[in-house]
């Protein structure tokens, strides 16, 4: 058991995704070497506060976040599982933003999924 987040327009059956917080936080590391600096202040903010306290994100914020994530996505040289969760969290946003709503993330404690 550990602290996780949910994140509203997921993958599963329920529509959502759960992460550990821990591979967030190490998310929003290798944004920071993948991303500018100038474009990656909104979601490594985001990944370094997981866990700390539930976001709402409009759907314009979505979508730029799912665009940041893609790029993260699409870095070859990094790990594939720091590239799937890149992914992951890129379609999320995107969805949300396609269906112009809000993409939330959630904090829980229960087992991860």
């Amino acid at each position: 058991m550990g602290t996780h987040v949910t994140v509203s327009h997921g993958s599963d059956f329920f529509g959502v995704d759960t992460i550990a917080v821990q591979q967030l936080r190490e998310l929003g590391q290798y944004a920071r070497s993948v991303l500018s600096a100038d474009d990656h202040p909104l979601l490594t903010t985001l990944l370094d506060d997981a866990g700390q306290c539930e976001h709402t994100l409009d759907a314009d914020q979505a979508a730029l976040l799912a665009i940041l994530l893609r790029r993260i996505a699409a870095r070859r040289r990094l790990k594939k599982p720091v590239r799937d969760l890149a992914t992951r969290l890129g379609i999320a946003a995107a969805n949300a933003a396609a269906d112009s709503a809000p993409w939330v993330w959630t904090i829980g404690t229960e087992g991860i999924r």
